[in-house]
C-alpha cells in the first residue's frame, strides 16, 4: 500500500504541474478507496523491474455515476462494460496508459473511462487511443467529469457475466 500511495503522490504533482489543481484533493485515492478497489478485484499495479510505477483500477459494471449521462450519450447503453479508474504513475514511467489499455482490451472489448475537465494530460491519452466523447457525468461528490467509451471491435476476447 506504501508503494501504491507514493505512485499517487507523484500523480498528484504531475496534475498540478500541469494546471490540473481540482482533482484528487488532499485525501484522495486514499488507501481505503484502493482498498476497495483490491476487494473488488479491480486493483492493478504496473511494474518494472519489479519496482511499482503505476496503478490504475479495473472496475466490471455498473459504474454507479455513470447511469446518468449529460450532454451526450454512451456508445452503447444495453452491454457490460469495465471502467478504468485511478490512472497514476510516476513522472519518468513511461507508456503506462498504453500498457494499461492494452491489458483492459485483452480483457473487455467494452471500456469507460472519465476525467476531470483539467486534466489534458489524461483527456490527450484518452483521445489518441481512440475513445469517443460521450458527454458529461457527475460524480457522487457532485464534480462534474468529461466520459469517454471505446468498443474495440477487432478484439475477440470479452468477459461474461454471470
Amino acid at each position: 500500500m506504501a508503494e501504491i500511495m507514493k505512485v499517487m503522490d507523484a500523480a498528484k504533482k504531475i496534475m498540478r504541474q500541469s494546471g490540473n489543481v481540482h482533482q484528487w484533493g488532499e485525501g484522495y485515492p486514499s488507501e481505503a478507496v484502493i482498498t476497495a478497489d483490491m476487494e473488488k478485484k479491480g486493483a492493478f499495479v504496473i511494474e518494472d523491474d519489479s519496482v511499482i510505477v503505476g496503478y490504475f483500477a479495473f472496475l466490471s459494471s455498473p459504474e454507479p455515476t455513470y447511469a446518468r449521462i449529460y450532454e451526450g450519450e454512451w456508445l452503447d447503453d444495453e452491454q457490460p462494460y469495465h471502467v478504468v479508474h485511478r490512472i497514476a504513475s510516476y513522472p519518468n514511467a513511461h507508456g503506462i496508459f498504453n500498457s494499461i489499455m492494452d491489458f483492459c482490451f485483452s480483457h473487455d472489448t467494452n471500456i469507460r473511462i472519465d476525467t476531470h475537465k483539467d486534466n489534458r494530460i489524461m483527456q490527450h491519452n484518452i483521445e489518441k487511443h481512440g475513445f469517443t466523447y460521450c458527454g458529461i457525468i457527475f460524480l457522487a461528490s457532485g464534480d462534474e467529469r468529461l466520459a469517454y467509451q471505446m468498443i474495440n471491435p477487432t478484439s475477440s476476447i470479452s468477459l461474461v457475466h454471470l
